[in-house]
């Protein structure tokens, strides 16, 4: 008999029907029983990250999976249907430290690292319950774990990590304490999704790294990076590109370096970022440009003749003109040459005119203020033209010890000061705002500054002068970027258009900097001697046991997270001296990047890993994700196995919001899941 159907459709009903009866009929388990060991269809979830409730822009995402998986089961393949959670890094570190009332890195310290780490993955424990639930709300099938048990295991790993628990697995009771519980989530043992958390996926990424360091791709490296005072960490390339700019106006000046040898002249300079001045080096001018002596009001100045319009203001005229090269070697007093930092670097000597084709006269003067301890262009210069570089602020932000009356002074507070300074000296031409692109934090916002830090890269290969179909093998060979260029091939891509912007990323990425300066992440498996630069690269949690000297028993029990592995100590083999784990954490896209090898067992079942791997199937969206995870899955697998992760890939654009830009939460323009399915008219 039909059940009577009615005129007026309410579809949020019907979809509780339907999700009813699913329920009812057991219709998803039957489905995996009714397909187990027929032929398989191998699909990897793009990891969602487990820190807030979702938004329809990630439901959009989600119906693509569903749909795709669907479809082959309905075709009768077998498939594993396991959903990823991503569970480190700043994404959840900002969240608890604004639940917790947090400013400062500080403040973390205060609180206690262990106690830190805690509350991140049980705030991560919290919203994979949350995003299990919409997700079954939106009818999407994959193995969910039960949410409530998820809320179980965040609850008792408040009260006490250590406290011995079982959990009925697939296969039958599992007993570990609360804290190991929490870090075999995802594995066979106990089904469900995977998190990115687990000791499984952070073993997995030791073990690549290894690979990594016997290739000789490890480095430790002194550059000037995007830095987040705010969150007291360098921020990677392929952060900025994505989604780390924003239109901003700051207060740009006008002012006159004089010169040394030519009584009465300057150069006249432009800058953006006015702290910098006081750790300027060099005064770059394009070779090729001309460059006039411009009069005005009984001062006499140097500047590109294409920038007199823009940089000028009032009457003038031309004295001289020369190019760019004839300007080299000109020698100038500096805007800060009092202050001790300058001093004791030797700038004060070496401040002189360099030729650099880079310059432009677009915009400013044409002749551009080169401190090569704050920014990363001036940096390379300088480094090629031997000049030293000053590096005035902390991981704070805050101007160090050597910088006099700004010492202790927040970057962002000193444009105003160094204005008055500059006036004082006679020297500031003029100062007007500026609108430009400019780099924030991804996960915070806050305006970043470039620093000269250490840093750790994966070192991605030299970039030839040459198309990828004419690199040899032999060049290839030592080259990590063209291996990955290789692995690309054996991929598809849809929209086709996706195969050439990867390899278009792949040829002008730079070296991935994995290095964070944080505390819940990855804990990077380096252990680098103080006296001699000596560093070791541990692969697995057995190799670390068999050489650690000191600190295994404080360890052993524990999570591979802080502050608990920071208590191994291993033996230099250079120096035998007893060395440390370096204090850094890893880039989160390390974790998302190496699923396909630890959700498919690679390290414990060989087997299990050949029957799955590659996926057949990823998909997620563009353009993001060209420059994170199909790059990070593509540079992790090359690294194993030299091998694509996937054989296809579908992308889908982003999603926008009423008012013309991306979905996102922070930006206030997203829609609640749950203000979509539950307020449906």
């Amino acid at each position: 008999m039909f059940e009577p159907v009615p005129n007026q459709v309410d579809f949020v009903e019907q979809e509780h029907e339907m999700l009813d009866f699913w329920r009812r009929s057991d219709a998803f388990r039957k489905l995996r029983a009714l397909n187990e060991g027929r032929s398989t269809f191998s699909f990897i979830d793009g990891p969602i990250t487990a820190n807030n409730p979702m938004g329809v822009h990630h439901a959009w995402g989600r119906t693509y999976k569903d749909v795709f998986q669907r479809y082959k089961a309905m075709r009768g393949h077998d498939q594993r249907w396991q959903n990823g959670f991503d569970c480190q890094g700043l994404w959840v570190e900002v969240e608890v430290e604004k639940d917790q009332g947090f400013l400062t890195k500080r403040d973390i310290e205060d609180h206690g690292l262990a106690e830190f780490v805690t509350l991140c993955k049980q705030r991560v424990l919290e919203y994979a319950a949350v995003q299990t639930e919409q997700s079954i709300r939106m009818g999407h099938w994959m193995d969910w774990n039960d949410p409530d048990s998820l809320r179980e295991l965040k609850a008792l790993l408040g009260e006490d990590p250590t406290r011995i628990i079982t959990i009925v697995g697939p296969d039958g009771p599992v007993t570990d304490s609360v804290e190991q519980m929490v870090g075999r989530l995802g594995l066979h043992e106990l089904g469900g999704s995977y998190f990115t958390f687990s000791n499984e996926n952070n073993y997995t990424i030791w073990t690549a790294l290894k690979k990594c360091h016997e290739q000789g791709w490890i480095y430790k490296g002194r550059d000037v990076m995007p830095w987040c005072s705010r969150c007291g960490t360098g921020i990677s390339q392929h952060e900025i590109v994505t989604e780390g700019y924003q239109e901003l106006t700051h207060p740009s000046i006008f002012l006159r370096f004089p010169l040394r040898n030519r009584p009465g002249e300057d150069l006249l300079v432009w800058t953006t970022t006015p702290w910098t001045l006081t750790s300027n080096v060099a005064a770059a001018v394009h070779p090729d440009l001309p460059y006039v002596l411009v009069e005005q009001a009984e001062r006499r100045f140097w500047l590109s003749k294409g920038a007199v319009d823009n940089a000028v203001r009032g009457s003038y005229s031309i004295r001289d003109e020369r190019l760019g090269s004839e300007l080299a070697g000109w020698t100038y007093d500096g805007p800060f040459d009092e202050l001790p930092a300058q001093q004791e670097s030797g700038s004060v000597e070496v401040h002189r005119v360099v030729l650099w084709d880079e310059v432009g006269e677009a915009e400013g003067t044409g002749i551009v203020h080169m401190a090569p301890g704050c920014g990363a262009e001036d940096f390379k210069l300088g480094r090629d033209l031997g000049l030293p570089a000053i590096a005035p602020l902390d991981q704070g932000g805050i101007f160090v010890a050597g910088f006099d009356w700004l010492t202790g002074t927040r970057v962002g507070d000193s444009a105003g000061p160094i204005f008055e300074n500059l006036e004082d000296k006679g020297i500031l031409y003029r100062v007007e705002d500026y609108t430009h692109r400019y780099p924030v934090c991804w996960r915070c916002h806050e305006e970043l500054v470039f620093r000269l830090v250490d840093e750790w890269f994966i070192d991605m290969g030299e970039q030839l002068e040459k198309p990828y179909e004419q690199v040899t093998a032999e060049e290839k060979e030592t080259r990590l970027r063209y291996q990955i260029m290789d692995a690309v091939q054996d991929t598809r891509w849809i929209p086709a258009f996706g195969f050439e912007r990867e390899m278009d990323w792949l040829r002008n990425m730079h070296d991935w900097m994995i290095s964070k300066k944080r505390y819940y992440g990855l804990a990077l498996p380096i252990w680098e001697c103080q006296e001699c630069g000596w560093f070791q690269v541990i692969g697995s949690l057995e190799e670390l046991k068999a050489r650690a000297v000191a600190g295994w028993d404080e360890f052993e029990g524990h999570t591979p997270h802080r502050p608990h592995v920071d208590a191994v100590k291993i033996r230099c083999d250079s120096r035998g001296a007893t060395v440390s784990r370096i204090p850094d954490v890893g880039n989160p896209w390390l974790d998302a990047g190496i699923v396909a090898y630890s959700t498919l067992r690679y390290r414990t079942d060989p087997a299990y890993w050949a029957k799955w791997f590659p996926a057949d199937l990823i998909t997620e969206s563009f353009p993001g994700q060209f420059r994170n995870w199909f790059y990070s899955m593509l540079a992790m697998s090359t690294i194993m196995e030299r091998r694509a992760p996937f054989r296809a890939v579908q992308t889908y654009a982003t999603l926008y919001a009423e008012d013309g830009r991306a979905m996102h939460k922070s930006w206030g323009n997203a829609i609640e899941f749950n203000d979509a399915v539950f307020f449906v008219l």
